[in-house]
């Protein structure tokens, strides 16, 4: 059973606890709609995270294939000098969305440099066809890594959110709004308590003016 709330069994205290209770219902059914709509957000990004996942790790797997034969068929020192100085950048900006009252990031780029075949920073006669392919899968993928970096970082923020929410929603339904009426079920019963009380008082009082009244008349007989 719920902790009543240490009040005095006032009725300007029954009148205010009795406009929280309404108060906290109608947040309580807020906050539930706002927990259930959390929760489809969370397992639709869920289930769009782990597709994206899936083809981001098979295109890596092709890649880091590519690279390995690369390195298989060319010499450290040739690899490493064939990718020491890269001719293309990138510029990332990092902008926000608002979803059920949280901002998640939102990812876009450039890249420095407008020829295509800025990618390759080293010269054809030295290098494998595998080393291309691998750098094109990257440069290719790149887009799909700042898509999942973000799918996964908003999952996370809805996550959080999912949670603060279903504690909030608990509070109130398991603490607060019960603490509420028990506290209003105590002084309405105080205030009935003290108004028989009072109704038996006046009786008494009733019923003692009426025998004075009477032995009054008796004795001006």
């Amino acid at each position: 059973m719920a902790e009543r709330l240490n009040v005095n069994p006032t009725r300007m205290n029954l009148t205010a606890l009795k406009k929280r209770l309404k108060t906290a219902t109608r947040g309580h059914k807020l906050m539930k709609d706002k927990r259930d709509e959390l929760m489809k957000e969370f397992l639709e990004l869920a289930r769009e995270n782990g597709r994206l996942r899936e083809a981001v790790e098979q295109r890596l797997t092709g890649m880091y294939q590519n690279f390995s034969i690369a390195s298989a068929v060319m010499s450290r020192e040739i690899m490493e000098e064939s990718l020491m100085i890269p001719k293309q950048g990138v510029v990332l900006d990092v902008g926000n969305k608002n979803i059920m009252s949280v901002n998640v990031p939102v990812f876009s780029f450039e890249t420095t440099a407008s020829d295509a075949g800025d990618i390759y920073p080293y010269g054809y006669a030295s290098t494998s066809g595998e080393l291309d392919n691998a750098i094109s899968g990257l440069t290719d993928i790149f887009p799909l890594l700042l898509e999942l970096a973000a799918k996964e970082k908003e999952v996370q923020l809805i996550a959080a959110e999912l949670e603060k929410t279903r504690r909030r929603v608990n509070a109130l339904e398991y603490v607060m709004i019960p603490q509420l009426q028990v506290t209003i079920k105590y002084i309405q019963m105080k205030l009935d308590e003290n108004e028989r009380g009072n109704q038996t008082r006046l009786m008494k009082v009733k019923d003692m003016m009426i025998a004075e009244a009477i032995e009054e008349r008796r004795s001006n007989m």
